[in-house]
């Protein structure tokens, strides 16, 4: 009896543990995590919710896999409009450097992150440390919103490349970057991580739908800024 009951004990404490292990979120690989790629878009199309909007997405995100402690900003740009000056993405994600949940630096300030980075398929991970389909997978959701030059400035004029600044998801355009830096050999800025090209399709180009169309599904690049 005594040896039953030692048998029925321990397998109720491996169960246990089983269960408590499984009930855990995902956890970010890396304390030190600074950089990652959303695992999933909010779902409007182009319409973020603005600048804040986006920003909460990523410290949401982060929060659920362990990494909430930090402040976390979507690099994206906003253009001047309503009487309010442009937004460059370079400008509010802080100064680095960044690294991805497997402690990768994929840049050490925001110079080297506008010329030689380290952002491509294997290193630009989402805030679980999954890597992001590419060109070539299915489906493709390499296509994150940025609505920024290669630079990381916002763009002049009166030309949407900000979903109105990220308002609509209707009408108007994003500029999109590709975190494989892959595509059509056609596209002389395929290898763009935040410039490659702009959104397009039959809803107007803001849609869920037109993101989805050239390879995207609202996913964003967030920085720690602390």
């Amino acid at each position: 009896m005594p040896g039953f009951i030692s048998r029925m004990c321990f397998g109720l404490i491996a169960t246990i543990s089983v269960v408590v292990i499984a009930a855990q979120p995902a956890q970010a690989q890396s304390a030190d995590t600074s950089f990652f790629v959303t695992s999933k878009g909010i779902g409007n199309g182009g319409n973020l919710g603005g600048l804040a909007g986006a920003d909460n997405q990523c410290q949401t995100l982060a929060q659920a896999a362990g990494a909430g402690a930090k402040t976390w900003h979507a690099y994206l740009s906003t253009q001047a409009a309503d009487g309010q000056p442009a937004i460059n993405a370079r400008d509010r994600i802080g100064k680095g450097p960044w690294q991805n949940s497997k402690g990768v630096v994929i840049a050490k300030d925001v110079t080297e992150l506008h010329s030689a980075n380290n952002i491509n398929k294997a290193t630009a991970l989402d805030e679980k440390g999954d890597p992001v389909n590419g060109y070539g997978d299915t489906p493709n959701t390499h296509d994150i919103l940025t609505g920024s030059q290669p630079d990381g400035t916002a763009f002049a004029g009166t030309e949407d490349r900000t979903c109105k600044n990220w308002t609509s998801s209707t009408q108007g355009a994003a500029m999109l970057g590709h975190s494989d830096l892959n595509g059509p050999a056609s596209n002389p800025t395929v290898k763009s991580w935040n410039a490659a090209h702009t959104s397009r399709g039959p809803d107007g180009g803001c849609s869920q739908k037109d993101l989805i169309s050239t390879g995207g599904a609202g996913r964003l690049y967030c920085f720690a800024v602390n």
